[in-house]
């Protein structure tokens, strides 16, 4: 189960990496690139979704995946329209930084008879949206303002709600070519209230941003439009976790 093993990295303090792919954006052959490049980087896994799709391509993308590789693919949704029974697993979004009924329950109740004939792993995910210094498709469409990045307390409180909820992941996303990734501040302060896996997404366009994340506390980050433009950065991302998993393992053996 999909699940079991993030939560087996976490306890491991093993940091991951989720490639996200938009089936709307890339043609075949860049997809074939970048599934390369995933498969050399030993990157963790493919989420694959948008906020908005107008094509066909998501069971192609999906499969073509699954066919090149083992690593695992979350969908990752933006409408209850984006599902795959190929997929391994799916991310069930609740937008919870936002008070848009649609967004937090009303179209999960469309999508649910179809999640349980396609038998997919569920994964409860609060969704958090974070300013990222410009509007997003995400708040656009979802018809929601993100968090204030200056707001670290906010994002603490609403992260805790959704813990208490039940929900088993937490997603701190500045959304898709964000100008300023999630700050580490508020990544931390998540971090140091919350016991589920935290992912962070939005921004993280170098090794940089992403050890500074991945040390800030995210358990898993998520990039997908940097890497569409720099192949390389997945290296990057990955050696990034690597050095932030053996910075933790060290501190608790000393």
């Amino acid at each position: 189960m999909i699940y079991s093993d993030i939560i087996s990295k976490k306890q491991e303090e093993k940091k991951q990496f989720a490639v996200l792919i938009d089936p709307d954006k890339l043609e075949e052959k860049l997809l074939f690139q970048i599934i390369d490049h995933a498969v050399i980087s030993k990157v963790d896994f493919f989420f694959v979704g948008g906020s908005l799709l107008t094509s066909n391509n998501l069971d192609f993308c999906i499969s073509n995946i699954k066919k090149n590789c083992d690593i695992p693919v979350l969908l990752f949704p933006g409408s209850p329209m984006q599902i795959s029974s190929h997929a391994d697993a799916i991310l069930f979004i609740s937008l919870i930084s936002g008070r848009n009924p649609e967004a937090l329950i009303g179209q999960h109740v469309i999508a649910a008879p179809y999640i349980k004939r396609a038998n997919l792993e569920t994964i409860s995910t609060g969704y958090i949206l974070v300013d990222a210094g410009k509007p997003t498709t995400v708040s656009y469409l979802s018809n929601s303002f993100p968090i204030p990045n200056d707001k670290p307390e906010i994002a603490v409180c609403t992260a805790l709600a959704g813990e208490m909820l039940g929900l088993k992941l937490i997603y701190l996303d500045a959304g898709s070519g964000a100008k300023n990734a999630v700050p580490p501040e508020m990544i931390s302060g998540v971090r140091k209230n919350i016991s589920v896996p935290l992912m962070v997404g939005g921004g993280i366009n170098s090794g940089e941003k992403a050890l500074e994340a991945y040390r800030a506390g995210a358990d898993i980050l998520v990039v997908g439009n940097a890497i569409e433009k720099n192949y390389s950065l997945m290296k990057e991302i990955s050696l990034a976790a690597k050095s932030a998993s053996q910075t933790l393992k060290e501190s608790y053996q000393n």
